[in-house]
């Protein structure tokens, strides 16, 4: 495999790991505004 090739599918897996936080943190500052668990459900 050419360097050309493992540089673009690194770049593939940052980007695809990256959404995937940016999602997370963007529901945690919604829940926390809003009063809300992260994963659903209730904890009391």
């Amino acid at each position: 495999m050419s360097l050309k090739k493992k540089r673009i599918i690194t770049l593939i897996i940052v980007i695809l790991i990256a959404a995937v936080l940016g999602r997370l943190a963007v529901r945690f500052v919604m829940n926390m505004m809003l009063g809300g668990t992260l994963f659903g459900g209730d904890f009391l």
